[in-house]
């Protein structure tokens, strides 16, 4: 990457951006020589500084469900900036959005809108607490619920007065929420639960329908409210909300990433026992109402609800998930593959410190495919069986690399300076 458009572009940053770059957006984590900054995305590829095409299994960190640019989703962006986007009031959008959003959502009686998933979950938090004015909230450990004081994973600017009333219990383990329910007990405001475990560096894991169902148990029990965070996960494992495919219904459901496929837009639902709260709390944004969001999300809901996207990418991930095995087993390498195939969590046996995973995501960017190390990935419904193809191509000679060198293989420098950290 030396003398690259890229690295003149991280010099840049690092004189005007603390650390160059944050968030989920710094490649700080990443492989060495994975690029930072792109100046295109179209379909299921995205382009970097320096011209370079990827097939993108990142997709934005979810956003992108229908692919980059989709047409009927520009069109739809397009008609509406000649109209209105944000003004003095919202555009009569937000009513066919809420609309459109409790008609498909199974649990849902009513809807508001904001920008990010961190936007929504802390709406959540609030409307949880305001619900019988109680104070404690449950949350899995390591569960990824946004980056505000009281969720962000890193440490740094948090007090420990943000996070005195939540309470931690283990993912799947309904003896664990239990006892944190009796902990908090009359003062229990509300429980968190992820649609499946996603959290990073780890193998993925569905909810066991018997966990699912101890969390709504325990939100009745405490007259508490459920809520399930699918600001990652919503419209990639159902179209309705992630645990209606196990039958277990929340009172409020966070939502986020997909809902405008790229557009900065995010929504809390929730039903009938919580609207009460909900009118209470007071929440706003300077965008929060604006309407191009909402006219993609509308075009987006209907794509959901007329297009095969959900088994598509279904099928997609699957061959995709096949392909790898079958790479795996041919070079010897162990792999292990969980989550739900249209969120792909990628990891190898006996590499404990990941060098063989972040050599192996190395070598396919070298062959224009982006994959991620530590993180789930994302499939969406532009991806074709000739996008598959061509990575399936990449990365079986990814795998070839990594087993020529694997015993000179060394640690990520990342990891290791995070380690240090």
């Amino acid at each position: 990457m030396k003398n690259s458009q890229d690295s003149a572009l991280r010099e840049r940053a690092a004189r005007v951006i603390p650390g160059g770059m944050y968030g989920h957006q710094s490649t700080a984590l990443m492989p060495d020589g994975f690029p930072q900054f792109f100046t295109k995305a179209e379909g299921t590829r995205i382009t970097d500084a320096d011209g370079n095409e990827y097939i993108d299994y990142m997709c934005a960190y979810g956003p992108n469900l229908f692919g980059y640019n989709h047409p009927d989703i520009a069109r739809a962006i397009s008609a509406q900036q000649l109209k209105v986007d944000a003004a003095t009031g919202p555009s009569p959008l937000i009513v066919d959005l809420a609309e459109a959003m409790v008609g498909m959502v199974t649990h849902a009686d009513w809807a508001m809108f904001c920008k990010n998933g961190g936007d929504a979950t802390m709406m959540a938090l609030m409307i949880a607490r305001a619900y019988r004015g109680k104070r404690k909230v449950l949350v899995a450990k390591k569960a990824y619920h946004g980056a505000m004081p009281w969720n962000t994973p890193r440490p740094a600017g948090v007090l420990p007065e943000d996070r005195a009333h939540l309470i931690y219990f283990d993912y799947n383990d309904p003896q664990a929420l239990e006892d944190a329910a009796k902990e908090a007990g009359d003062d229990l405001a509300g429980i968190f639960a992820a649609p499946f475990r996603h959290d990073t560096f780890a193998d993925q894991s569905m909810p066991d329908r018997e966990y699912a169902q101890a969390a709504r148990r325990i939100a009745d029990k405490y007259d508490a409210l459920l809520i399930v965070d699918d600001v990652r996960a919503g419209f990639r494992i159902c179209r309705d909300c992630s645990w209606e495919a196990i039958g277990v219904r929340p009172d409020l459901s966070a939502w986020g990433k997909t809902l405008g496929n790229g557009q900065p837009i995010s929504a809390l639902l929730g039903n009938d026992r919580a609207r009460a709260a909900a009118s209470k709390i007071f929440v706003t944004g300077s965008f929060w109402f604006a309407a191009v969001p909402m006219a993609a999300a509308l075009e987006t809901m209907r794509l959901i609800r007329e297009t095969e996207y959900l088994e598509h990418m279904t099928m997609i991930g699957e061959s995709f998930r096949q392909g790898l095995a079958s790479q795996a087993a041919d070079s010897g390498f162990g792999l292990r593959q969980t989550g739900p195939v249209t969120l792909p969590m990628v990891l190898f046996e006996d590499d404990p410190d990941f060098r063989i995973g972040y050599a192996f995501c190395q070598a396919a960017l070298q062959r224009g495919v982006y994959l991620s190390p530590y993180h789930n990935m994302f499939m969406n419904a532009a991806m074709t069986c000739s996008d598959i193809a061509q990575t399936l191509e990449a990365t079986g000679a990814a795998f070839e690399d990594i087993k020529r060198s694997r015993a000179s293989l060394k640690p990520s420098a990342a990891l290791t300076a995070l380690a240090d950290a």
